[in-house]
């Protein structure tokens, strides 16, 4: 009789962990995410729109993005700005 009284209070227990108590906050779960976006939108008929995009040609394009990836292959040399504890033109002695 322990035993099941037990059984039975986990199973009650467990159960209260799947009931669902928040039918308000579900019902508008999203919105704020589909609002930003709607608003982030610059055109939203811009798939209707068959004219072709006006900007750089295909060559210009793929050259500017190869020297965009190899930019970032062979980073600049970093410029000591500041020039702390060194000097300015002549050698140290």
């Amino acid at each position: 009789m322990f035993i099941r009284s037990i059984t039975l209070a986990l199973v009650c227990l467990l159960a209260t962990g799947c009931s669902h108590v928040t039918p308000n906050y579900d019902a508008r779960f999203g919105d704020a995410v589909r609002d930003a976006k709607r608003k982030m939108t610059l055109n939203p008929e811009a798939g209707k729109n068959g004219n072709p995009v006006v900007g750089m040609d295909g060559r210009a394009a793929r050259e500017s993005m190869n020297q965009y990836h190899e930019s970032y292959k062979t980073p600049p040399p970093a410029v000591n700005v500041i020039n702390i504890g060194g000097q300015i033109g002549g050698s140290a002695k």
